[in-house]
């Protein structure tokens, strides 16, 4: 059905246009100025999160042999348990996400004690309960006490932090809500931290953002056996400063030689550069890989130009108008993808796609109309994949802003609108 729908196409005019009265209100009520885009994650309390799994896990007993040897690799690093049970519905997807997921988790320059603290930080700041769950016994196994567990959801002022405990933390704050850092934060970070550190801090805070997002659209519930849970009683907010223009010119320098600047820039570090790319590789590679995410190219790239959009990520905008994604020989106007969800020539499910794409960035996860409206056009598969594209973009969008990666002088750049 979904395959045969560029022979069906039709403006959705009145059902539109209500529906955009309708969410433009829904804008105006999270403070948003701008229609084109939702409001800034962290605006409000995210959304009561599901209290069970939207996405059923698999029963281990049901396992493929690709699917236990993927298991394998998980249970090593000490990442089994209900997220795995989750991604092995689709293997190609929980082999994509395993090699970067144990880097950040253990293997990357940052300290533990740092490491745990963005790693806990992230998952508050989207209240995933699955990954506070999961990471408070590894905090502890850093040093981190109970206390500082409980410190951690309070935020960077609460008092028994050392200096650079809290910048860490407003680190975290600043790539969630504005998706960049201030010149400030990245000053005090810089101040501690070699190209590496700082490339890693970025990735962690990046990793868990992508994990987050999915785990919380999934309904992934925490472990039976573990005990720790978000504070209930202590009040969501995030407080940072406005976020400042786009860098021009980069903060960490692309190693010389052709390719895409992006390639270029984490060639800098190069134990992670050789895992970085699972999550992306999954992404993009279904057009010409069948085994990868089922997306056709049109909505991955409506996808990936929103979260784009919405992150102000310049240099993802480019590269997916142009040679990476190609969006218009997809059938995609860019500027369309800017402008939103209630654009009058969205057909439904683009316009369930483009509210997924915006509640994702804004609430950390997928309401439950939008869920229902994309699952009529859609199976579990692709809706997976659907979340994973979203979160994957973020966590570009993010890295790309604050490592400063800059446009070649040929690309497409954002539209005025």
């Amino acid at each position: 059905m979904v395959e045969s729908r560029n022979q069906t196409r039709k403006v959705v005019t009145c059902f539109t246009l209500a529906v955009g009265v309708v969410l433009q209100s829904v804008a105006l009520s999270y403070g948003q100025t701008d229609s084109s885009l939702p409001a800034l994650p962290g605006s409000n309390h995210p959304s009561t999160r599901l209290n069970e799994h939207r996405v059923a896990l698999l029963d281990s007993r049901a396992w493929s042999a690709e699917q236990r040897s993927i298991a394998e690799d998980y249970v090593r690093s000490g990442h089994s348990g209900n997220g795995l049970a989750v991604l092995l519905r689709v293997p190609e997807l929980a082999a994509a996400v395993h090699p970067f997921l144990a880097y950040t988790s253990h293997d990357s320059s940052l300290a533990p004690r740092h490491r745990e603290i963005l790693i806990l930080r992230t998952a508050w700041l989207h209240q995933n309960v699955y990954l506070w769950a999961h990471y408070a016994s590894s905090a502890r196994s850093a040093g981190l006490t109970s206390r500082d567990i409980r410190r951690i959801a309070v935020g960077p002022d609460a008092g028994g932090w050392t200096a650079f405990d809290a910048v860490l933390i407003r680190f975290a704050d600043e790539l969630f809500k504005n998706s960049s850092v201030s010149d400030a934060t990245w000053a005090a970070v810089s101040a501690e931290y070699n190209v590496y550190n700082q490339i890693d801090a970025v990735m962690t805070v990046a990793e868990f953002t992508t994990l987050s997002m999915v785990f919380n659209a999934f309904g992934v519930q925490p472990d039976s056996l573990t005990s720790d849970r978000l504070p209930s009683d202590i009040p969501y907010e995030v407080v940072v400063p406005a976020r400042e223009r786009a860098l021009t010119s980069p903060r960490i320098d692309p190693v010389e030689g052709p390719g895409l600047n992006v390639t270029r820039t984490i060639g800098q570090h190069s134990q992670l550069s050789r895992v970085w790319g699972g999550n992306t590789n999954y992404v993009n590679r279904g057009n010409v890989r069948p085994s990868m995410s089922p997306l056709l190219p049109h909505d991955r790239e409506l996808l990936i130009l929103r979260i784009g959009w919405n992150c102000q990520a310049e240099y993802e905008w480019a590269k997916h108008v142009g040679s990476v994604g190609r969006a218009r020989e997809h059938g995609l106007e860019p500027r369309w993808i800017a402008e939103g969800p209630t654009f009058h020539r969205w057909e439904p499910y683009e316009m369930a796609l483009l509210t997924a794409a915006d509640e994702l960035y804004r609430d950390s996860t997928v309401s439950d109309d939008t869920w229902n409206e994309l699952s009529s056009y859609y199976d579990t598969r692709k809706m997976m994949s659907i979340v994973m594209t979203v979160a994957t973009y973020r966590f570009v969008s993010m890295t790309l802003n604050a490592f400063g990666v800059q446009l070649q002088p040929d690309d497409e750049g954002f539209p005025t609108l």
